[in-house]
């Protein structure tokens, strides 16, 4: 007898049994071969594409194709279109799974899976979560994301997640009133993992710290911490890994397509190479050798409903040179390629390599809870935060002093202090906004 959730996936028409048998099948690919078959999944995807998807034929100009790099990439602004408009010929909206973007880095965008694809997708994240001991149908999740606003909308979302065993926290009031409260729900609730947005969890962990809490000595349960959708620094490792008292996995995804990379128990940030192909590319397009920086470009190799080929998910990476077609491994993810300062002088350092030295500099006396950066000017940042205590002028001027040296002369920075940080819509912080004009 199956598990309420995957129960609920295939009384939803989703074909999680089929999924399994297939996904076994392409894990036993050997590594030999594995190229290969790649090569021939990429070929049929686009091929489906080109003969039964108007939208992807437009946008590919033809109907045929014979070098994989002459193919366009996609990017968010090609889908500004009517779902309908971009539903391969032989699927209708009834048919498929419907969702949308958070919005949180530009306009939300409408997506869809077909069933199959996407039980092929939660058949593959339910193996690699089981890497920690985690089984969807038994293991309680303590779960910090975003929620609707919307009255049904919440509804809805309180039942998926009584089916899938999560408890749903409110961050949008991470107070340490709100803090407390959640310290006492792990008290009494048998949870095995923590999942949810990186900043979060990091609030929670130096609310901890503060109070000289271990969070494992709190709940013994507790097993592992898994944090996504934002970045993950090796400090905020350190002090989750520490408060919380589990290791901690991270994972990064996009949910137009699914999880791209997953941190496995050796500490490897594997790259899905079952369901998609990942490759780096330069700015112009060209493809570029593993340990090189470029832009992440995916292709989802099952998605028959709707094309996602050589998508530009938005953000920079390095691919290990240690990495084989069977086995990529994700270097490094340094941020979006939209994230990026203008400074007066022309130069265009990244915006999460300027948020990594702020955040250095709060972190030394550990009085400032979270932070984000805003350009306003080419020569203004605007940096909120919340904190214990307000910043001195002294500690201004030394902060504004040594991100001056490391950038350039003439800048100035403007340090406003909050009691709460806004999030996006999703609950997201986004550390880095640039309202600069770029080109």
């Amino acid at each position: 007898m199956p598990g309420i959730f995957d129960l609920s996936l295939q009384l939803n028409g989703f074909p999680l049994k089929w999924a399994r048998l297939e996904l076994q099948k392409i894990l036993a690919v050997p590594d030999s071969d594995y190229e290969a078959f790649v090569e021939k999944r990429k070929k049929d995807i686009v091929d489906f594409h080109l003969k039964h998807n108007a939208f992807y034929r437009e946008l590919a100009s033809g109907s045929a194709f014979e070098n994989w790099n002459d193919l366009p990439v996609m990017r968010k602004q090609d889908f500004q279109r009517p779902l309908s408009q971009r539903l391969s010929e032989c699927y209708r909206e009834s048919m498929v799974f419907v969702n949308k973007t958070s919005g949180s880095s530009g306009n939300p965008m409408t997506f869809a899976k077909d069933k199959a694809c996407h039980a092929l997708i939660w058949a593959n994240i339910q193996r690699r979560f089981g890497w920690y001991g985690i089984d969807f149908n038994k293991s309680w999740q303590a779960r910090f994301y975003g929620r609707s606003l919307d009255v049904m909308a919440s509804k809805k979302l309180q039942f998926k997640d009584y089916l899938s065993k999560r408890h749903r926290f409110d961050i949008f009031d991470l107070s340490d009133d709100a803090l407390e409260k959640i310290v006492a729900k792990f008290r009494k609730t048998r949870f095995e993992y923590i999942n949810g947005y990186t900043s979060n969890i990091v609030l929670l962990a130096k609310y901890l710290r503060k109070n000289d809490l271990i969070l494992k000595q709190i709940c013994p349960t507790l097993n592992v911490c898994i944090t996504t959708s934002e970045m993950l620094f090796e400090d905020d490792r350190k002090l989750l890994e520490t408060q919380l008292g589990v290791p901690v996995a991270n994972e990064y995804g996009a949910s137009e397509l699914e999880v791209i990379a997953f941190e496995n128990p050796q500490g490897e940030w594997l790259v899905n190479s079952e369901t998609i192909f990942v490759e780096i590319l330069d700015d112009h397009d060209n493809p570029l050798p593993y340990g090189k920086e470029g832009r992440i470009v995916v292709t989802s190799l099952d998605n028959r409903a709707h094309p996602f080929i050589r998508y530009d998910v938005g953000d920079f990476g390095i691919l290990d040179e240690k990495s084989t077609a069977k086995k990529p491994i994700l270097k490094k993810l340094v941020g979006r390629t939209s994230d990026f300062a203008i400074l007066p002088s022309g130069k265009k350092p990244a915006g999460m390599t300027f948020y990594s030295l702020t955040k250095k500099l709060f972190e030394d006396d550990g009085n400032v809870k979270e932070f984000v950066v805003r350009q306003t000017q080419s020569d203004t940042f605007e940096i909120d935060y919340a904190s214990d205590n307000p910043l001195t002028p002294q500690e201004e001027n030394r902060m504004a002093n040594i991100m001056t040296d490391y950038l350039e002369p003439g800048l100035r920075f403007v340090f406003i202090r909050k009691p709460m940080l806004e999030r996006t819509a999703s609950g997201k912080l986004k550390q880095f906004t640039s309202q600069i004009q770029q080109d």
